[in-house]
């Protein structure tokens, strides 16, 4: 694989908002809201002030040893499982829902940038260790977002058969007709393609619930670089975050903080999400609703389930695994049990974790260094070779297609179809039949300058037909432009929002995380692109596809 790297700050792709641009650029305007940069000199402070926050590192370690109990063993992993009881080794985690067949490539992105900044980290600190974690958001019920993938261009979806609650908790066994239907699709046939329909297979229709068949696939295909998955849904874990869920319930001190952190925050920058006065739910079966508290009682929304405040904190103390942390409070559960230092998570998450900062500090927990995940670009031969014909430069390709069309034409054109000189001629002319009016009738002036802008309005419309004109003797190229286009950004959006790993897996097997992992700078903070550069890739690639299609 012969491939080129390029990296282009994030302010400069269009696709990120004004807050994480902020943040990524070091503004001081948001300093308040964090406390470690996302920078070498920001995560070793981190890396300092945790030993002032302990974990419960036998009960992590006993669930990590239970939940790898069945599961195929990789030696990186089981080491550092054995490494987390040791009070000098410190996780680096990214946290993801449970999307089916892992839903979108951000979903590998960010687990690959926890790969390499563990591994960057163990590089500096030789006197410590750093352990990758992937956080299993097993306990969100958003079906209709983790139940839907997309390969080349087709949209599979499963409804979760009609269960309900936490999407981590739902069984498998309605997913055969699914991927019976994706695997007659799946290809170019071969060794790599086989490998990949045993591994969902595996996956899928030999583990009994969506967290299980998660965990399963997850660690074949990143447990070599020693990642650890962790599933939070357990008692042991939650018994730990006990105090801050107890005080939610009956104070609601944490809607206050974060509200009061989101008005400060709101006057510059969009905000992401807001809190509730009780942010938890009470997950128990295909249970998942929120909790609300009126008068004296606490209730279950859409439920009869109540309880007066000794029932409820029975509840708690029996089954602290029935109450789950909403976005607001699941960092906080998160830096609880692990021993974390750094914290990587696409936009949204950036946004809303500038929020809490006051809510950890009131409840002293540990808030760590915040990481944008690394957002990748991953152009094709074919595509690497359209926009060298185009005379494209990277950044280039991240304008809005109507700018790149009207900058070719411009430089293209035989012809001279601006009308910039002739308009400022006539706006010459007509002002100075404005003094002229004015000088006669002051009322007049009014008059002039509805002329004028009648006239400059006139001169747009003539040169957008002169550049229509112009336009339809480039219609082939100009049609490339558009190709170009709607292959790097499917539906106007970048891939990773959209595209699935399989695509590109099928391609190049385990060589794509490994391009990927030798490409990423996890502190440079700042866009990949990678170009393929080897034809030769996509030509057996495209004609084994031929082949499969024909098969079909």
């Amino acid at each position: 694989m012969t491939n080129s790297s390029t990296y282009i700050p994030y302010s400069k792709t269009g696709y990120f908002s004004h807050l994480v641009t902020s943040y990524i650029d070091g503004h001081p305007q948001l300093l308040p809201f964090f406390k470690y940069a996302p920078s070498v000199e920001g995560i070793t402070a981190a890396i300092e002030e945790r030993k002032q926050f302990p974990v419960n590192r036998e009960a992590l370690v006993n669930v990590l040893v239970k939940q790898y109990e069945h599961l195929p063993k990789h030696d990186e992993v089981e080491k550092n499982i054995e490494l987390l009881k040791d009070e000098n080794t410190f996780t680096v985690c990214t946290a993801h829902q449970p999307n089916l067949l892992t839903g979108y490539l951000y979903f590998v992105y960010k687990i690959i940038h926890a790969i390499k900044l563990a591994e960057q980290l163990n590089g500096l600190h030789k006197d410590k260790r750093f352990v990758p974690i992937y956080y299993m958001g097993s306990e969100d019920n958003d079906i209709e977002e983790l139940g839907t993938f997309l390969y080349n261009g087709n949209k599979y979806v499963w409804d979760g058969d009609g269960q309900g609650g936490a999407v981590g908790r739902m069984k498998t066994d309605g997913l055969v007709s699914l991927l019976h239907e994706f695997f007659k699709f799946l290809g170019p046939p071969g060794e790599i393609c086989d490998t990949l329909r045993e591994l969902f297979v595996a996956a899928y229709l030999q583990h009994n619930t969506i967290a299980e068949a998660t965990h399963f696939l997850v660690n074949e295909l990143f447990g070599k670089y020693g990642l650890v998955v962790i599933n939070p849904d357990e008692a042991s874990l939650k018994e730990s975050f006990i105090p801050v869920m107890k005080d939610d319930l009956l104070q609601q001190i944490a809607y206050s903080i974060i509200a009061e952190q989101i008005e400060k925050l709101g006057a510059h920058y969009k905000i992401q999400a807001h809190p509730r006065p009780i942010n938890l739910f009470y997950l128990k079966d295909h249970l998942r609703e929120r909790i609300e508290k009126r008068g004296a009682v606490w209730s279950v929304v859409n439920t009869d389930i109540k309880w007066n405040q000794k029932e409820l904190l029975h509840e708690l103390k029996q089954h602290p695994e029935y109450f789950s942390p909403n976005v607001m409070l699941r960092g906080m559960y998160q830096e609880t049990i692990l021993p974390n230092v750094a914290f990587i998570g696409g936009g949204a998450e950036v946004a809303y974790w500038l929020q809490l900062k006051t809510v950890f500090e009131h409840y002293k927990v540990f808030y760590p260094s915040i990481f944008l995940r690394q957002s990748v670009m991953w152009v094709k031969p074919s595509q690497a070779k359209l926009r060298e014909q185009l005379q494209l430069t990277i950044p280039d390709i991240f304008k809005p297609e109507v700018e790149l069309v009207r900058e070719y034409v411009k430089k293209h054109s035989t012809s001279d179809w601006h009308v910039e000189e002739e308009t400022a001629a006539i706006e010459k002319i007509l002002h100075q039949l404005k003094q002229k009016a004015t000088a006669i009738e002051t009322t007049l002036r009014s008059s002039a300058e509805a002329s004028l802008t009648k006239m400059k309005y006139q001169l747009q419309i003539l040169e957008k037909k002169m550049l229509r004109a112009e336009k339809k003797k480039m219609q082939i190229q100009l049609a490339k432009i558009t190709r170009l286009k709607s292959a790097l950004f499917p539906n106007n959006s970048l891939q990773e929002r959209v595209e699935n790993f399989t695509e590109y897996y099928l391609q190049y097997g385990n060589g794509f995380f490994n391009e990927l992992k030798n490409s990423m700078h996890p502190l440079k903070n700042e866009f990949l692109i990678i170009e393929d550069a080897d034809s030769a890739n996509e030509i057996h690639f495209q004609k084994n596809s031929e082949t499969k299609e024909n098969q079909v």
